[in-house]
């Protein structure tokens, strides 16, 4: 199975390169399935429905969420009715959405679970004990691979999730800081890793807003809202191909830059 991992979708900019480059890119890199993060979707927090429903019509197979889940209240029915969308595993119990979901791509069932750090974010459940009830309640869809989405600030966070979930998982990838790391790698049991695989939207920004207000807030403490920046809109993230059995083969770090005008 090959499939593309696309972190953070960012506003406009961001969700406008997904929508008209996703059925160009599967072709291009024969993916059997698109997966991205799209808690910023919607003006650089949250997510829409209308904007839920396009990327699925785009060719997105299952989105991901992260602390911003809520930020727009309206996708909450979606969260409570739809197979193609997660939050985080690690939320309270009591929370809208799904856990992990399974899906069937043309390489096979492909399950996917969102996880939040602990280190520098909102207070959560254990990511670990999470992932565990997560893996254990989707054995009896027997996934081909399996993909965990790490939403998290600090890279000893992903790092230690990504060792205790080596050789169970088929890759765990960062979201969250926006940066793309340079260290994507596979792992001695077999799974694909890297702890952030960078947004999906303006590169000429503040990890996508924009420069002058967050500068200006930052030396002043005048508050600003930080609108979402607009230029070098680029796509990024992680291709996996992965074996029969779900151990990943390799790891390619993706980027694609979208013409603006």
């Amino acid at each position: 199975m090959r499939f593309l991992f696309l972190g953070d979708v960012v506003g406009k900019p961001g969700y406008s390169g997904v929508l008209a480059r996703t059925a160009e890119l599967r072709k291009q890199h024969r993916l059997d399935a698109v997966v991205v993060n799209a808690e910023n979707a919607a003006d650089g927090a949250g997510l829409m429905p209308r904007q839920y429903r396009r990327l699925i019509e785009a060719g997105v197979d299952v989105m991901t969420m992260g602390d911003h889940l809520y930020r727009r209240k309206e996708i909450i029915p979606i969260l409570q009715s739809s197979q193609r969308i997660v939050r985080p595993a690690n939320f309270p119990e009591s929370s809208s959405g799904r856990t992990w979901t399974v899906v069937q791509t043309s390489g096979g069932k492909l399950g996917v679970i969102s996880l939040l750090g602990r280190v520098f974010m909102r207070p959560v459940d254990c990511p670990f004990a999470a992932v565990d009830t997560a893996l254990s309640e989707m054995e009896a869809e027997n996934p081909r691979c399996i993909l965990v989405d790490v939403h998290a600030e600090a890279t000893s966070d992903k790092q230690v999730l990504g060792r205790y979930l080596d050789g169970r998982v088929t890759a765990v990838l960062g979201t969250h800081t926006h940066v793309p790391t340079a260290d994507s790698c596979v792992l001695p049991g077999g799974t694909a890793f890297q702890c952030d695989v960078g947004m999906s939207g303006p590169y000429d920004s503040i990890i996508g807003r924009d420069i002058k207000r967050v500068t200006n807030a930052t030396i002043s403490f005048e508050p600003s809202h930080f609108h979402v920046a607009t230029r070098d809109v680029r796509l990024c993230g992680a291709i996996i191909e992965a074996d029969g059995e779900g151990k990943a083969i390799s790891i390619e770090r993706f980027e694609d830059r979208i013409e603006t005008q």
